[in-house]
């Protein structure tokens, strides 16, 4: 059984991600906890100012009671598996600390999180707290752009410099993600031009080759002045369906993923990234 922290501000991008993961773990059993968020702290222990605060914050805690019920009820019209179960949650902390606390006390295995929208409370954009959330919060991640659709997982991209060794963590959870969808691994290393890898690259780039050797993978290297063009073009000639990023590679992160500098790529509207934690 998987845990699965999906938080939302209700908005058509927030359901958009949730339809995404009921897919995307549509054969696996899994405890969907739906996190709503307020923007502030609601204290009742103190005296409201007058009877008009107090009932307007009353109004705030009944709306999202609401919608987080429809929330669930949409959940369980659209999940084709009996092993999924829903759960609302609400939380007055910021977003963070909030995605920190429920991911210790539920034991979460796995953060999703669409990257942009507008919500029906705040008119907030939820994607401006990705960056915030993959920095601060050690949970592997599968990002949703706003405009993704669930095709199945044809193949895995896990983009790499060859600098590190990862740890089990992170190839448990690479594992883990391919075993569910029995993708084949295209392992990317991004390199300058014109520039071969150090004996170190090397025998990195042997480790994984082990780590991986009984499921099916292959090498590959992108080697272009514009990053974002380079794996587009790799992204469309292998059919990949996920990007897997190490969070500590955070301007692969920034650059491919939250704030891609070429208008012209178009990989960000429909592609999903998994971050992973070491």
């Amino acid at each position: 059984m998987k845990n699965i922290l999906i938080p939302t501000d209700f908005s058509e991008n927030s359901r958009n991600a949730i339809k995404y993961a009921l897919e995307y773990f549509s054969d696996v059993a899994v405890n969907f906890y739906i996190l709503h968020v307020s923007n502030k702290n609601l204290n009742f222990k103190e005296e409201p100012e007058n009877i008009s605060d107090f009932s307007s914050e009353m109004q705030t805690v009944q709306s999202t009671s609401a919608l987080l019920k429809e929330e669930i009820r949409v959940c369980q019209q659209l999940s084709k598996n009996q092993a999924h179960a829903f759960f609302p949650l609400h939380e007055n902390l910021n977003l963070v600390e909030a995605i920190r606390k429920q991911v210790a006390e539920k034991e979460i295995d796995y953060i999703l999180m669409g990257t942009r929208g507008t919500s029906k409370i705040n008119r907030s954009e939820m994607g401006s707290n990705t960056c915030d959330v993959i920095t601060k919060v050690k949970c592997p991640i599968l990002v949703v752009p706003e405009h993704a659709k669930f095709s199945g997982i044809k193949n895995i991209a896990f983009l790499t410099d060859y600098n590190c060794i990862y740890r089990n963590k992170v190839i448990t959870t690479l594992s883990d993600t391919l075993d569910t969808h029995q993708s084949p691994l295209r392992v990317l290393h991004i390199r300058a031009q014109n520039t071969g890898l150090t004996a170190s690259q090397t025998d990195n780039k042997g480790f994984l080759h082990y780590f991986f050797k009984e499921k099916k993978h292959s090498f590959h290297f992108v080697e272009n002045k514009d990053l974002e063009i380079g794996i587009q073009d790799f992204a469309e000639t292998w059919e990949i369906s996920l990007v897997a990023v190490v969070a500590k590679n955070l301007n692969f992160i920034q650059r491919l993923l939250l704030r891609p500098a070429l208008k012209s790529v178009s990989y960000t509207a429909n592609m999903p990234f998994l971050v992973l934690h070491e």
